[in-house]
């Protein structure tokens, strides 16, 4: 079994005629379909069922399919960086944030730059946990800086840090003159929260969840900084890590403890184990391990 034969494969089942299949690949849909009785001699497994008229992939083909097709996407990336590496040497460093990472990702950047100072830096948000597996899926970036648990086998996911959840008031609030609230106090009142997808989102619901106390859900959003500007606006309350408000731009909104449930979030650092990389990015996964450590 060869990077070809995989790759004539998954073009069969993509395109689902020998035909197409065969004038995708410019070659003949004879070679094409002895390639493919080859790959099925050689792993002793019928890949294609051959009683229909249409093309149908076995259970066992469907299963080649998704694993091949994870190796050709790896093959044309390694392909791409010896190339890439090989004219230009390894000039990029792409990461995947959170908005609250502000606070200290400039830190870790500024020591990183002092010891590669050639290296060209990408940051892309990945906020929720569709666009972190999309983004190392596919190569987008090197690693993630995501406070999304991500359940795959060939994802690491090291826990760098842990922060509270607080709670924004608006100004003339009356809940802005507590000195600290509770889960109760913000039952009923207008809420701002994550979409689905955002693991603060869960964070704060499960807390409401376990109160007994049900949310007013009025807004949902993908950014804190759109809840915070419509918690100065007066349209509602939200919650958000404790980093993000403490480094982010003054507010006028009255910030508050919620004291009678812990609510905190984990955030991780996340990156393909099986995807090779570079020096230099192993050289940031430690300056990010070591500025927490």
């Amino acid at each position: 079994m060869d990077i070809r034969q995989l790759k004539y494969f998954t073009t069969l089942a993509d395109e689902q005629t020998y035909t197409r299949a065969a004038r995708m690949l410019h070659i003949s849909q004879p070679s094409l379909s002895a390639t493919i009785k080859k790959l099925e001699q050689e792993i002793g497994l019928t890949l294609i069922d051959r009683s229909a008229r249409e093309i149908r992939i076995t259970t066992e083909g469907r299963f080649l399919y998704r694993e091949a097709q994870k190796l050709l996407h790896h093959y044309e990336h390694v392909s791409f960086e010896m190339d890439r590496l090989k004219h230009q040497g390894p000039l990029e460093l792409a990461i995947g944030l959170i908005e609250s990472s502000m606070f200290f990702i400039s830190d870790i950047l500024t020591r990183f730059k002092q010891e590669y100072p050639d290296v060209r830096v990408s940051l892309l948000e990945t906020l929720s946990l569709g666009d972190v597996e999309k983004a190392l899926t596919n190569f987008d970036i090197h690693l993630a800086i995501t406070n999304q648990y991500i359940h795959q086998k060939d994802i690491d996911t090291i826990p760098i840090y842990e922060e509270n959840l607080v709670a924004l008031i608006p100004p003339e609030h009356h809940l802005s003159r507590k000195d600290s609230l509770t889960i109760h106090d913000l039952g009923g009142e207008n809420f701002i929260v994550c979409k689905e997808g955002f693991q603060t989102r869960q964070d704060i619901l499960n807390a409401f969840s376990k109160s007994g106390v049900k949310s007013n859900i009025q807004f949902e959003i993908e950014r804190f900084e759109t809840g915070c500007s419509l918690v100065e606006d007066g349209l509602g309350i939200t919650v958000v890590p404790e980093n993000y408000v403490r480094y982010s731009k003054q507010t006028n909104c009255a910030v508050k403890t919620i004291d009678d449930v812990s609510i905190s979030r984990i955030v991780y650092l996340a990156y393909d184990k099986n995807r090779y990389l570079p020096p230099i990015v192993m050289r940031f996964i430690e300056l990010v391990k070591g500025f927490f450590a």
